[in-house]
């Protein structure tokens, strides 16, 4: 061989080895911190429940064929709060299936219910979306979402990814957005394999592998015993009793009252039992102070004891935002009782939750990015309010 004709062969090797060297830390950065969850080998460290469908290893796979009685799962022992999951799934036989994520058992009946990762290869072709099974139903359904319909494969593997954090719950099926679930139910619970009961179905799942990204809590934002961290502006009168923050005020008290915290709040999650009992309230954030009767600016979820709860207000500012419909608020409001309320504030998109059903949503709202968080008795009523177990979750930055 010819010097220059070496030259250039061992010039086109090494250009070779560094380009498979750029390549290959391409494709693996991507994986940096994910650890298996399956040993590809038994299913150790992962139980059935449920029906009587069937679970064997074969190929290096987990397979998952139907058999009698209702939904069977294959979960794993350990639980899991905030995370990124990646798998590969593939339909044998078509039947329904999914990838529940934060789920649990119900005492006694063994019952599993939580969030899942639908896989649907049925013409509705919803694989992607979010499920709450044995609890509330959909989520958050592809039905006005066409490319992601379109994402799952019916004859071949697929790739999900499943990315949870804090309230936030986001799929991926071939690399396409599917869903993107704000919802407060859950910060933790188990992962399983769902093959669901019917006549057909039988599923392959491998390459299972998850990075851990810790776990999200709740903290008081109300110590339920003194006033600490708060302020009191404007009319009314708070009381604590026994755990329970009540707050009252005559119709003949013309101010707005308020309970503000005196910690600002940007990206958060905040949750609270209330008890409204007679006049108009509500669960402010993202508000600062005014010097008038009014008392602050700010928005609002509404609580009251006869309509509007779970509507969205800005205080003012632009006044109703998403004002539910009476029929609706029946659908989650509970009169004379104490029902929970969320609000989710995650950048420009807000979600609000009255006892686990979403009441309102903001996406790319154009409004206030920052506040105090505060309680309300309404001016000229008679104000009868309770709160109790006041929480916070602060948040970063949503992606």
């Amino acid at each position: 061989m010819r010097r220059a004709s070496w030259s250039a062969w061992l010039l086109a090797v090494v250009g070779a080895v560094a380009l498979l060297g750029v390549r290959g830390a391409a494709q693996t950065e991507g994986e940096a911190g994910f650890t298996p969850l399956w040993n590809g080998r038994d299913l150790s460290g992962w139980r059935k429940t449920g029906g009587e469908a069937t679970y064997r290893v074969e190929d290096g796979a987990i397979v998952g064929e139907v058999g009698p009685g209702a939904n069977t799962f294959l979960r794993t022992e350990k639980t899991y709060g905030d995370f990124i999951l990646k798998l590969e799934a593939k339909l044998d036989v078509p039947g329904n299936s999914g990838i529940q994520v934060r789920s649990h058992q119900k005492d006694g009946t063994g019952r599993v219910f939580g969030y899942q990762c639908e896989i649907d290869p049925s013409a509705r072709a919803w694989t992607g979306g979010i499920y709450d099974e044995g609890r509330r139903g959909w989520l958050y359904s592809l039905a006005d979402d066409e490319a992601a319909r379109k994402a799952f494969k019916v004859d071949g593997w697929n790739e999900f990814v499943i990315r949870a954090v804090g309230p936030s719950l986001q799929t991926w099926v071939n690399g396409v957005p599917c869903a993107d679930l704000i919802d407060t139910m859950d910060m933790e619970g188990f992962i399983a394999l769902q093959v669901h009961s019917g006549k057909q179905g039988r599923i392959r799942w491998r390459s299972i592998r998850l990075k851990d990204l810790g776990r999200s809590e709740w903290k008081p934002l109300w110590d339920g015993k003194s006033l600490a961290g708060w302020d009191k502006i404007g009319g009314g009168d708070w009381k604590i009793e026994e755990g329970v923050l009540h707050g009252t005020a005559a119709s003949t008290e013309p101010r707005h009252g308020h309970l503000i915290t005196k910690e600002q709040y940007d990206n958060f999650a905040v949750r609270l039992k209330y008890f409204a009992r007679k006049g108009n309230s509500g669960l402010y954030f993202r508000t600062e102070p005014k010097n008038d009767a009014v008392g602050v600016a700010g928005f609002q979820a509404e609580i009251d004891p006869e309509k509007d709860a779970g509507g969205l207000y800005e205080t003012s500012g632009r006044g109703w935002v998403s004002q539910p419909k009476p029929e609706d608020v029946k659908k989650w409001y509970r009169p004379n009782a104490w029902n929970e309320m969320s609000v989710v504030a995650l950048g420009n998109r807000i979600v609000v939750h009255v006892n686990g059903i979403k009441t309102a949503e903001l996406k790319n709202d154009p409004g206030r990015t920052k506040g105090h968080i505060a309680l309300q008795l309404h001016g000229g009523q008679d104000m009868d309010v309770q709160f109790k177990d006041v929480e916070i979750m602060k948040l970063s930055p949503a992606k």
